[in-house]
């Protein structure tokens, strides 16, 4: 029912957008300022709706089982090769509730339309709702305004976009790009790009030896004037570690650095607030909290996106089309060239009421009960080695893993046979794994729906596939 009551919530905030729009007047004639004014109108129409009234109209999941959390997630309630489905790869990709589901179903077979160019109803409920989208991102997240959420297709365009939009108008040879060994290759590749064409220099930190986090000496002794970015992975999708954020931006500051968090492991998992970490740009996909595939966004302090330009050209982002010249949206429009994705963000809208229903402290603090509990198991299979830092060091809820004289595929292979998905390769983290000396590791991830009866299954399931190869 929430995806219902947030539709419906949603046709109230048409409503609104409805009589603003009577308010100031429709357009009649082709002026320059049409477009702009009609998204304009869409969020102020979102901000004059009661907060509430976008939220799902059901009472707080806060006190609510993880057994009943579970049970929201049907795909779970299947089996593979004839043993039930223990689904650990969800740093690759969360399963979604139904409230996100009946969300997406809900807006494609009541109102379908696009958005921000037409007044009719349909449009009008579909702009208030995708706006009230980007309302429920931006307060999750804490930004200071709506304004500062630029919708991206996920975090990696997000990353292109800066990459692009602001490093080609800022960098020039000579200046330093910094990140680290362990960034995924979304957090790597843009940057190599951005270098090769500005003439920037790309410099890695490396990891401590013993835990294998980013060490923050070396940080400090590598940052220095010439460092005009620093882009660094917030949570590691591989090696589970969490970066001292706050300690990274205060040394950027010192320089006049700019710093960009990775956040895709950090926003799903544990509280984000983005005006207390003090970084200036972040990025995150919806698929990995519970949300669908195909979004995500950027989010950029207000007077950074204000001076940056466009990343692509097109309908959407302008202002005013020429023949010889144009003249730009305000931020977040200028970078939302085309049709937006707009199912999917009302889809990611359910999925963040489904999250802060939840309590973001709350998910956290299951995550880190059950992340140690795999952690400690895990360990104490033998051959088995775990990457990255302890569990008394902050860690996400996963283990990527070794089992000696194994390939990672092969176990993740054998494991499947036994219903267990756990994902195998470089985790789009290649320069991390040469880093460490290897090709591949296994890697078991953790959310909300996991239990410990399955991590118990799981690591039976890794002791017989072991027993198989070894004999």
């Amino acid at each position: 029912m929430r995806g219902l009551h947030t539709s419906l919530a949603a046709e109230e905030a048409a409503a609104t957008w409805r009589a603003i729009t009577e308010r100031t007047g429709s357009c009649k004639h082709a002026c320059r300022r049409c477009h702009s004014s009609h998204r304009q109108r869409s969020r102020q129409a979102v901000q004059a709706v009661n907060v509430a009234e976008l939220q799902a109209a059901t009472p707080s999941t806060s006190e609510r089982s993880w057994d009943s959390v579970r049970a929201d997630f049907s795909i779970l309630d299947q089996s593979v090769n004839g043993k039930p489905l223990i689904y650990l790869d969800s740093g690759a990709t969360s399963q979604k509730p139904r409230a996100v589901t009946d969300a997406l179903d809900h807006y494609y077979a009541r109102y379908n339309s696009n958005v921000h160019r037409g007044v009719h109803h349909l449009s009008s409920q579909a702009t208030a709702a995708f706006e009230a989208a980007r309302q429920k991102v931006s307060s999750f997240v804490n930004a200071r305004s709506s304004s500062e959420i630029v919708f991206t297709k996920n975090a990696t365009e997000g990353i292109n976009l800066v990459a692009h939009s602001w490093a080609n108008q800022n960098l020039k040879p000579g200046d330093e790009i910094l990140v680290s060994v362990a960034e995924h290759h979304a957090n790597m590749v843009p940057w190599q790009m951005a270098a090769k064409r500005t003439g920037a220099v790309l410099k890695h930190v490396p990891l401590t030896p013993d835990t294998q986090e980013i060490d923050m000496q070396a940080f400090k002794e590598m940052i220095s004037p010439r460092t005009k970015l620093v882009a660094l992975v917030y949570v590691s999708n591989m090696l589970g570690a969490v970066t001292r954020v706050h300690d990274v931006v205060a040394e950027a500051r010192k320089v006049g650095a700019k710093v960009l968090l990775d956040a895709c492991q950090a926003v799903p998992n544990m509280p984000v607030d983005v005006q207390s970490l003090g970084a200036d740009f972040i990025v995150a996909s919806a698929h990995k909290m519970c949300g669908p595939t195909g979004i995500g966004f950027l989010w950029g302090r207000s007077e950074v996106l204000e001076g940056m330009p466009p990343f692509q050209g097109g309908g959407e982002m302008i202002d005013h089309v020429g023949l010889q010249e144009s003249t730009y949206a305000p931020p977040p429009g200028r970078f939302e060239a085309g049709t937006p994705a707009i199912a999917e963000a009302i889809g990611f809208g359910a999925a963040v009421d489904y999250l802060s229903e939840l309590g973001m402290a709350r998910v956290q603090q299951r995550e880190a009960e059950l992340g140690g509990y795999l952690y400690q198991q895990l360990r104490g299979v033998n051959g088995v080695t775990i990457y990255g830092p302890p569990p008394e060091n902050g860690r996400a809820a996963l283990c990527s893993f070794n089992v000696e004289g194994l390939h990672a595929s092969d176990v993740s292979t054998l494991l499947d046979h036994e219903g267990v998905a756990v994902r195998a390769g470089h985790h789009c983290t290649q320069p991390l794994h040469e880093y460490l000396g290897m090709n591949a590791t296994a890697r078991a991830s953790l959310y909300i729906y996991n239990t410990h009866s399955e991590i118990d299954a799981f690591i039976q399931a890794l002791k017989s596939t072991i027993k198989f190869f070894n004999g």
